[in-house]
């Protein structure tokens, strides 16, 4: 979401109603498609994402997950042929991210580089195509890339309490790659990117006012993150599930407060 009220707010003449179709393509079918057949697949019986006591997957998970997957590609048609291809290919690699018989989650680079292009840069062209009133194919590249960097330098953090359960089902992630320190250390420097990135292409297009402004939000980011690698340094144990959805939790209502600031800074 954060994503997408930053593309949102980088598009001149926004087409309201393809505002809304696209938001809602997004985050009620795709995402959550997305994540449902990822649980289909990985079977979890640990904690996992937001949920501490996951329920056994059933085939009707996978059956709901396939059917929201359609009515999204349906819809995107009615947006352009260049969204509904956007939609298809990140239904295809979320797909092959989790299926077994590929399963690109096992491969730490491979895995973290197809979640980050596909929500930071992909997300952040299909939202400025797809809501213009003109559907815009040129797209400023440091857009995509700041926000493929904001993604890239959280995400991470998502899979550090999952190490043991991913160890047991044959996935090595970037964390695991990187250890404790290393994902704390790994994160802060991709975030430091994706602000100066980000900085670059607001600074660049006149918006240095809402830039600085957008920072505040980020602070109660920054303190929690601090508060937490100095516990994980001292105790491997507080990379836990209970801290890692805290951390979940801040960064998304700050990210997203962040860029709906900067959405109505721009368009009212």
């Amino acid at each position: 979401m954060p994503v997408y009220w930053y593309a949102l707010s980088q598009t001149n003449r926004i087409n309201i109603l393809d505002a809304i179709l696209v938001f809602f393509i997004l985050h009620l079918l795709v995402y959550p498609a997305s994540n449902g057949y990822n649980s289909y697949m990985d079977r979890d019986t640990e904690s996992v994402g937001g949920i501490k006591n996951p329920m056994e997957p059933t085939r009707q998970l996978f059956n709901v997950s396939l059917a929201l997957d359609l009515l999204a590609i349906m819809l995107s048609f009615r947006i352009s042929v260049y969204f509904a291809t956007g939609i298809i290919l990140y239904i295809i690699f979320s797909r092959a991210y989790s299926y077994r018989g590929i399963r690109l989650k096992k491969f730490p680079v491979l895995g973290y580089f197809t979640v980050v292009f596909f929500q930071g840069a992909v997300t952040f062209f299909l939202v400025m195509h797809g809501c213009s009133l003109e559907k815009m194919l040129k797209v400023p590249w440091p857009g995509m890339l700041a926000a493929s960097l904001l993604i890239g330098g959280f995400y991470p953090l998502t899979q550090i309490y999952q190490h043991q359960q991913d160890k047991k089902d044959g996935v090595t992630t970037l964390s695991m790659m990187l250890g404790y320190k290393g994902t704390f250390i790994f994160t802060a420097l991709i975030y430091a990117v994706a602000v100066i990135t980000l900085g670059y292409q607001l600074i660049s297009s006149n918006q240095q006012k809402p830039f600085f402004i957008i920072q505040i939000f980020f602070i109660p980011v920054l303190v929690y993150f601090f508060w937490w690698f100095r516990e994980v340094l001292f105790k491997h144990n507080a990379a836990n599930f209970v801290n890692t959805m805290r951390m979940n939790l801040i960064a998304s209502i700050c990210s997203n407060a962040a860029f709906i600031t900067l959405f109505l800074i721009e368009k009212l």
